[in-house]
């Protein structure tokens, strides 16, 4: 029992650590200080990763905590199928948002498509929300392997140590929500396939 205990709050932390919710901020962090934008300002680089936490991960997640609170639910019972439409909403018209700022901006093309990347994502999560309930931590692990593979053509860069831990990171999410039962293989199966494709396809050709 204690053994079962470990594993169960293990796959918790990992599913809150890699929860698609970081997904965008993750990817920005990456870019503002390990590309050629660490030459920017500070001022600048914290400005960007504060208006993309802001709309990705604050609004979003403050949005759906009062819609959980308003209608009396768990964090269980909002994990529902049916209960996950609204929040999609939610995300992606503050994901819309944050695509208008940055556009705004006139940052590099390859920022906005991490943005449209979790746009696409969103909106096929949420259509196949009406069949089943695909695996969002899935999907934006799987995002990550694609955008990965998609990059390294488009900066040619050897992808093989960070392809390898993005697909061990993938394995370790998909194998956490299996065992806290909030998905079915298929679910992270198609979660998977769906993020790699996603992610791949908005790189290359937006």
């Amino acid at each position: 029992m204690s053994h079962n205990r470990h594993i169960i709050r293990a796959a918790k932390v990992i599913s809150t650590i890699f929860s698609p919710f970081y997904f965008s901020f993750l990817a920005f962090l990456v870019l503002l200080f390990f590309s050629y934008l660490r030459f920017t300002p500070w001022f600048f680089r914290l400005y960007v990763l504060a208006m993309v936490y802001l709309m990705t991960i604050a609004a979003p997640r403050l949005c759906i905590y009062l819609y959980r609170k308003i209608n009396g639910w768990t964090h269980h019972q909002m994990g529902e199928r049916e209960r996950r439409f609204v929040p999609y909403i939610l995300s992606i018209i503050s994901y819309s948002a944050l695509l208008h700022m940055i556009y705004d901006m006139c940052m590099p093309r390859y920022t906005l498509r991490i943005i449209i990347c979790a746009l696409v994502i969103q909106t096929l999560c949420a259509l196949c929300n009406f069949f089943f309930k695909v695996s969002t931590h899935a999907a934006a692990t799987g995002a990550a392997i694609g955008m990965l593979l998609a990059f390294s053509m488009l900066f040619q860069f050897n992808p093989i140590i960070p392809l390898s831990s993005a697909i061990l990171i993938n394995g370790l999410v998909c194998s956490s929500r299996l065992i806290l039962l909030q998905h079915k293989l298929l679910d992270t199966t198609i979660g998977t396939l769906l993020g790699i494709v996603c992610g791949f396809l908005c790189v290359v050709l937006f």
